[in-house]
């Protein structure tokens, strides 16, 4: 077997709320403008167009507790509360019908956005890694298996910084189910045990600074809890 030349990286991975084994993370993606009052509150069009997506990279996923620090290069940090769905079986070209059936669980996450950075991104029209593909941008809940939940459809999505509400919506007020999502996904690139989607945020997206503490949750799914540091 060849050596590595360098120490090959840490696995990134997830908790898993019924289990002590960790979810392997090997994609994340992430849809873009998933619910019309996010998409209101950006300045754009809610009209159902095609789904886009945008992604992470695997080790931008940490655990959802602690402290997550506040990134360099940005004034102006955004929380985006997310239902998180982790797949479990490969494919490509799937399905809406068969969709579900590649979902292995569902989890709580927040897709931090260095929203300054997007914006002189969107402007310039260049890409947005840079604002959405950082250090500790993916903090994520615990794992739930479609086993113990079953796909949920319907359910109060919601953040607070330091107990006062910020987001406020229902799974059921996304512009493209977890299924179609999926399909749209693998259209493109095959899907494989370990991805992640992050599927959209409602409305209510703002700034968090140094010393707050963010809480989150999905009905059925379960609730996260992290503070932000001092500025890096």
């Amino acid at each position: 077997m060849s050596e590595f030349a360098v120490p090959a990286p840490v696995q990134p991975s997830v908790a898993i709320a019924t289990s002590n084994a960790r979810f392997p993370v090997r994609r994340v993606f992430c849809v873009g403008r998933n619910y019309a009052s996010h998409a209101r509150e950006m300045g754009n069009d809610p009209d159902r167009e095609p789904p886009f997506f945008f992604m992470k990279p695997s080790d931008a996923v940490v655990p959802a507790n602690g402290t997550i620090p506040y990134p360099s290069l940005t004034s102006n940090l955004h929380h985006e509360v997310e239902m998180v769905v982790a797949i479990g079986r490969p494919g490509f070209n799937v399905s809406v019908e068969a969709a579900p059936d590649h979902v292995w669980g569902y989890g709580v996450g927040i897709d931090l956005t260095r929203r300054d950075v997007q914006d002189q991104a969107k402007k310039m029209s260049r890409p947005w890694d840079w604002a959405k593909g950082f250090d500790s941008s993916g903090p994520c809940g615990a794992l739930v298996p479609v086993s113990e939940i079953g796909h949920p459809s319907t359910g109060s999505i919601w953040l607070n910084v330091n107990g006062t509400p910020r987001q406020s919506g229902d799974l059921n007020e996304m512009i493209w189910s977890v299924a179609e999502i999926i399909a749209a996904i693998s259209s493109s690139v095959a899907i494989a045990p370990g991805d992640l989607i992050f599927s959209g945020t409602p409305a209510g997206v703002a700034a968090l600074n140094p010393g707050d503490t963010v809480t989150a949750g999905v009905d059925g799914i379960g609730e996260i809890s992290f503070h932000i540091s001092g500025v890096s």
